[in-house]
């Protein structure tokens, strides 16, 4: 856009606000208020829909009918002399308002002339269909309650060109973007559902601290704050796990919490620093005991929301009802790289660390080939096979998947299977080609725990800044003893996503963090 277009669109607007300005003045010297708060609304536009069925068009109000009394934005406004019609709406939607110079008075029609697009509007009246059929409030009582001194954007706010202004401006996005509204009262009603689904089962909903002495219950760069008063480095929580299990140790058996977690990592389509979590805990439970409570869990979401378990995103079908697949590690990799005959890949590699370790040296440049060098390298057998499933297998796991069998090097907080104590009991859920979910059986060995923190300290004095801290607290409530336990985070954010079609993250977090406007 050039200069002179820029400014024409500039100017028009500041002469838009200087127009509401002199309306405000107005308003104030009738010695009315503008922002007035003594006005209750008694109904809510669908109850007077829900009046208007009954009627007939073109006919009077009932005079013995009851008043209905509502109030919201006004979204439309048409005047034709003596009578105006207004669109007003409220979070149950629209109703149309008739408000008439012969019912309402000349003084109190007069105001209309100084309400805009945008203010907000109590009314008292009776229902009642236009000739046209159109569910209508005849207005017998009419009050502005907010002057509205910016317009709201118009029919060019849609559209793919405003999105970043849309974030920024959430708050007109909502007001003028009714599918917006929408996405976050499904996201509300998400958010119900799991919580209720829990509650059901006897889990109790608890809140743990949102800032830690040290960052732990997952591998991730925390934001560092600082405490004046105790003059102490606190970190914003990476996960809440630790926290809640130690409410297990203390006997509270079953546990959940929907939390915000906080993550010092890059932004994306599927990353937001900031992002909410479902965490729940079972005392005498297994990962495997977790795979069949998720399946139901989120088939009973999908159900409350979109009122089907066979949901559509970005254009493809997605069955929410139980069984899902169940597929290891190995299996997915094996899989995955016997469709490359050209790698000369032998499927009994999989388990076999040194011929695994000896393929992923030689063939690491073609199965990464969008990395500078190969990060195979210098890396532990586990380490390796989870770097080449996250490569090769996340992106086309499209139905609801469960990946078992993790490798213990990347699953510091997970019990070792009692077959193979190379790998972990533990599952990720994947759906659309993205992680959902991750669980497992609870390591409660203190001795093995400990182990495992100094194993993630000496990764940590080596560079990697996502490596875990050694928690003496945490061990201590170890000590006492925590019963067999399995516990699973669920990502909320990304499961809304799912369930209402967004395509970003940012569509489905009310106030997505932004870089500042320059």
């Amino acid at each position: 856009m050039n200069d002179s277009g820029s400014t024409g669109q500039t100017s028009g607007l500041e002469e838009l606000l200087r127009q509401r300005r002199r309306k405000l003045d107005s308003i104030r010297e009738k010695e009315m208020n503008p922002f007035d708060n003594s006005f209750r609304p008694g109904a809510r536009n669908i109850e007077v829909k829900e009046a208007c069925k009954s009627l007939d068009p073109g006919a009077e109000p009932i005079g013995d009918a009851p008043d209905f009394s509502i109030a919201g934005r006004i979204v439309r406004i048409r005047s034709f002399g003596r009578a105006t019609f207004l669109v007003v709406r409220d979070m149950t939607g629209t109703i149309q308002v008739l408000a008439q110079k012969n019912v309402l008075g000349p003084d109190v029609y007069a105001v209309l002339k100084l309400v805009d697009e945008g203010d907000f509007l109590g009314v008292k009246g009776k229902p009642m269909k236009t000739r046209t059929g159109e569910d209508t409030l005849q207005a017998r009582e009419l009050r502005l309650l907010t002057k509205a001194l910016r317009p709201l954007p118009g029919e060019k706010w849609h559209g793919l060109q405003d999105i970043e202004t849309r974030y920024r401006r959430r708050a007109a996005d909502l007001a003028v973007n009714e599918d917006v509204r929408q996405r976050f009262l499904s996201r509300s009603l998400l958010i119900s559902a799991l919580r209720r689904f829990l509650e059901e089962r006897g889990f109790l909903e608890v809140e743990t601290p949102m800032m830690h002495p040290i960052p732990g219950g997952a591998t991730a760069r925390p934001f560092v704050t600082h405490h004046n008063a105790l003059d102490m480095d606190l970190y914003l929580r990476i996960a809440p796990e630790l926290y809640l299990k130690r409410l297990v140790v203390g006997g509270m058996e079953r546990v959940f919490e929907i939390n915000r977690n906080f993550r010092n990592e890059g932004l994306s389509r599927l990353h937001n620093p900031e992002f909410t979590m479902l965490e729940f805990y079972m005392a005498y439970a297994t990962f495997e005991d977790l795979m069949d409570m998720t399946e139901q869990m989120l088939s009973f979401a999908a159900e409350a929301v979109c009122k089907t378990s066979k949901i559509t995103y970005m254009g493809e079908e997605f069955d929410f009802s139980p069984p899902f697949r169940r597929l290891t590690m190995r299996q997915a990799v094996a899989d995955a790289l016997s469709k490359r005959p050209e790698l000369g890949f032998d499927s009994a590699m999989v388990n076999d660390e040194q011929a695994f370790m000896k393929f992923t040296d030689e063939k690491g440049d073609v199965l990464f080939r969008d990395e500078k060098e190969n990060p195979c390298k210098d890396r532990p057998y586990g380490k390796r096979l989870a770097l080449v499933f996250e490569a090769l297998c996340e992106g086309s796991l499209r139905q609801p998947t469960f990946i078992t069998e993790f490798p213990v090097q990347v699953s510091p907080l997970s019990r070792r299977n009692g077959k193979d104590p190379r790998f972990v009991d533990r599952f990720e859920l994947y759906i659309a080609g993205r992680e959902l979910a991750n669980a497992f059986s609870e390591l409660n060995d203190p001795d093995d725990q400990r182990a495992r923190f100094e194993e993630q300290a000496r990764a940590r004095a080596a560079g990697d800044e996502e490596a875990m801290y050694v928690d003496e607290d945490y061990l201590t409530a170890l000590e006492f003893g925590m019963p067999p336990t399995a516990g699973e985070g669920i990502g909320v954010d990304r499961l809304a996503m799912l369930l209402t079609d967004a395509p970003s993250i940012r569509d489905v977090i009310l106030f997505p963090l932004m870089r500042p406007e320059r």
